[in-house]
Parts: C-alpha cells; structure tokens; sequence
C-alpha cells in the first residue's frame, strides 16, 4: 500500500473516491463543505433526500461526480457536531474503509484527520487512518490458490493544510509502522501450525534481522536450553517432534548504558492440550497460541521502522504441546531455570512453563521493565471477552503507562489484583507450586504462577486470550497487542532522559 499526504485543493484532486464526514441534522464537514460548492451542492442533494441521517458509521457512496476528476464520494456520519471520543472516530474509519473495498477503487484521498477529536492531534488521526485502512484491507491469502484480495486499494492519501502538513506526515509514518507490525502478525498467526513451526518462527526473526540492521537475532536450540536448565520449557516440547527454539532478538538504539525494555511473547505455534487433551471443536484455533510471540516480532519491526531511542530486547520461547509417549503427565515434577520446582497437574497450562523459564532466563539482561504476552487463559475470555486485553503486575507505574498507552492506541486493557491471597491457590503437597490454581480466578493464578519468576524486576502481564483474534466468519488474528506495545515504546521513547 503506498500512502502519502495530500495538500492540493479538493477541487483540483484526480482519484478513484474521496471520504468526506457529515454531521447530523445535515451539518457538512469542512471538506463535505467544499465538495458540495465544487459539485454544485450535490452533497445537500443527497444529504437533504435522507438518504444520510449522520449517524456515526452511516455511509453512502456516490457513484458519480460530474464535471469532476473525482470519481466517486463517501459520505461518512460522524454523529453529533462535536469532538468525537477515539473510539467513536475508530467507529468512522472502520465504516468508510469497508465502504470503499470495491474492485474499481485503487486510489483512496481520506479528509477524516480534519474531525475534531477529543484530546488527539493531526498526527494521531493520521496515524489512526493508516492502521485501521490497513487492518481492515488485509487478508490471509498465502495458502490459498486464488490470491485475490476483496479490497484492490493500492494508494491511499490524507489530505492535509500545508501548516498541519509536518503532523500529518510523522503521524503517516508511524501508521505505516505500526500497521506493517501488525500485519506481519497477523500474518504469522494466520499460518497453520503444519507451516509455523518453532524453526519457522525462528526463521521469520532471522530474516527480520536481515531486513533491519538494528536488530541481531540469537536462536537456542534444545541442547542450549538442557545446559541452561530450562526444565519447564523443555517439558512442553517432549510431546512435540518439532523442536523447541528460544529465539532473543536485540534491538540497540538507546544510550549504551541504558537498562533495556524486555518483551516476552508466547510462541506456542500448536497447541493440543498435551495429555490433558483439549475438545475437538475449535481445536483448529489453538495455531494462534504463538500470537504472543508473533506480536513481539511485530512489535520489533515496528520500533526498527520508527528508530525509537531505546534498548530493547525480545524473547520468544517457542514449542509445540501435543500428547506423546513422552508427553509432561500431570502429576510430573518439573524443575525450572530457577532452580523451583513445579507439580504438573494440568498439561494444557503450558505456556507459563515456556513464560517461567523466559522470565528467569530475562535476569541476564537487567532490564528495566519486563512485559510478557501470552494467549494464556480462557478465563480471561470469560472475565473481558474480546474487547479488551487483560492486566496484572507487580508495578503501579509500569501498569498505569500500559493503561494509558492502550487508550491512545485504541487497543485497551483491564488491570486485575494480583493480590497475595490468591497465591494460596497454587500450594503443592509435592513441589514449590503447582502449575494450576484450580477452577477460580483462572487468569489471576497465572498471573500468580509468573509473578514468582519476576520477583527481581518491574514486570506486567498481558492476558491476550481474548484480543489476539476473532473467531466464527471473520476468524483470524487483529494484530493486538502491537499497537498498544509501539505506543508504550513511542511514549517511553519521548520521556525526558534523567
């Protein structure tokens, strides 16, 4: 997709359609406004009809513009005439793209940054134009023979004064990043888990790494992990004929002394359950465990585009969890990489023995904060559902910079306790702790279970279960929590140095 900034005059534009906003009770944007005196009032025509309440996320296409070198207009409700909530400008942008996913339209002008939105500036409606028109145009194809896409959207430009010109550019640019991030995640998520392998994940870094020059790539293969102890990793892959990867990436673009950002994501690339056997049905789903890994990649490809200013680290622990001969069997007693000892008493809680050993093995690089991210608990389907990401952690300020970041970003999440009494629920008559807490607070007592491995620095978990992808006709993976992730990074990125 090329994308770029407009600053011609409406009127002077050539391209395929341009989205405008009108208001309710038939109040035209400042755009809508200009069109419609260009067109000789056909906007009031259309808008005066009713064929337009100004609803938000109300649409009409016209089809044909006389005596114009536009050649088509949309027409977007925005709702009432005052600033729109980020939410509700989302709203907009999701409507408009849809409207325009027609074979005919190749070339997009956008005049949605003008609105009014609460708080946000030309930078951040730009940036939000960007990732959500890229969002909605992608589509898994990669193993299907017909490649052909529903959207045929080849261009798309913003249209911007000359004074809003600079903001709309750099919001442009960080769009674009954010938007390529999400979708090599989405894309990896896609995948089948006969595809996306361990080695496959690890491979899909290597190149990142060959693509960007300030990321390095290290992959630990079985023997590395067994010499480093990695007990509660390596037993989730004993089930699996694929073999485990730990891949590290290091992305060095801040002060040489400065402590670095780790991100820790799941990369489960299959998950069967293991002895503790998942149903059958949407079983199939289980290939987006890995979105949390899938999502760091994501992420570090976004920071290498932006060139943020810091230290930061990525860590994928990687494995498959099936049922074999020499599966984990509940009631196995584990020893992690630090030295703690674990009672298996359900084989299907396997991605916080992958998270434990990661989170151990993260002390080597004294990070400043630790952010781990795993599709890890139905439960916390259950508590949110699927519109927002849940949050636990042993730091206030770390949680509360999550919070805000995922308000700017329009990808929220739902801090929960993570208070001392539910620890009680992971006492083991037979080891340190056992790797479930039981059918209460399921979400929590895994928070609870990793908590004991951050003990040594600022740590926040994302429970992604629920966000990392959609089920049912539109199955596949949103991205999430990329864009949350690159606006903490941007913010830390503009904090004053000490």
């Amino acid at each position: 997709m090329d994308y770029s900034i407009e600053t011609a005059p409406l009127e002077d534009l050539q391209c395929d359609c341009i989205i405008v906003g009108v208001y309710q009770d038939q109040q035209l944007s400042p755009s809508a406004t200009a069109l419609n005196n260009s067109t000789h009032g056909l906007i009031n025509t259309i808008v005066s009809r009713g064929d337009l309440g100004g609803k938000n996320g109300e649409t009409v296409l016209i089809n044909a513009v006389p005596d114009s070198k536009i050649e088509r207009i949309l027409l977007v409700g925005l709702g009432e005439n005052k600033p729109l909530s980020g939410k509700d400008y989302k709203k907009a942008l999701l409507a408009a793209v849809n409207s325009v996913k027609k074979p005919q339209i190749k070339s997009v002008v956008c005049c949605l940054a003008e609105c009014d939105v609460a708080g946000r500036d030309r930078q951040w409606k730009s940036r939000h134009i960007i990732e959500v028109f890229n969002d909605a145009a992608y589509q898994f194809t990669h193993t299907k023979s017909d490649k052909e896409t529903e959207s045929q959207i080849q261009k798309i430009s913003i249209a911007a004064t000359e004074t809003e010109r600079d903001l709309a550019h750099s919001g442009m640019l960080q769009g674009k990043a954010i938007a390529e991030g999400m979708e090599l995640t989405k894309h990896l998520s896609d995948l089948p888990g006969n595809i996306c392998t361990p080695t496959y994940l690890a491979e899909q870094a290597i190149e990142l790494s060959k693509k960007y020059a300030s990321l390095d790539v290290n992959v630990l293969e079985e023997s590395d992990m067994t010499a480093l102890g990695m007990g509660a990793l390596l037993s989730v892959s004993r089930g699996s004929r694929q073999p485990a990867k730990f891949i590290t990436l290091s992305y060095q673009c801040g002060d040489k002394d400065a402590k670095p950002i780790v991100l820790i994501g799941k990369g489960l690339t299959f998950d069967a359950g293991g002895i503790s056997l998942k149903q059958p049905a949407g079983m199939d789903e289980m290939k987006y465990d890995m979105c949390g890994g899938a999502s760091v990649l994501g992420t570090l490809l976004a920071v290498a585009q932006l060139r943020l200013p810091l230290n930061i680290i990525g860590l994928i622990p990687s494995s498959e969890n099936m049922p074999d001969g020499d599966a984990n069997k509940p009631g196995d007693i584990l020893t992690s990489m630090s030295g703690k000892t674990i009672e298996v008493l359900n084989t299907d809680a396997e991605g916080r023995l992958l998270l434990c050993d990661a989170l151990t093995y993260a002390e080597r690089f004294n990070p400043e904060v630790v952010i781990d991210l795993a599709t890890l608990t139905g439960a916390c389907l259950v508590a949110l559902g699927r519109v927002t990401s849940g949050l636990l952690g042993n730091d206030d300020a770390l949680c509360n910079d999550l919070s805000a970041a995922g308000e700017t970003a329009n990808d929220s999440v739902w801090r929960l306790p993570l208070w001392e009494e539910y620890q009680e629920q992971l006492k083991s008559n037979f080891a340190d702790m056992a790797n479930v807490g039981g059918k209460d607070a399921g979400t929590i007592t895994a928070a609870c279970f990793l908590s004991r491995f951050a003990e040594k620095f600022r740590w926040a978990h994302l429970d992604i279960a629920g966000t990392a992808w959609r089920t049912g006709p539109t199955k596949g993976a949103t991205g999430r929590p990329v864009s949350l992730l690159s606006q903490y990074l941007i913010d830390r990125a503009q904090q004053p140095k000490a």
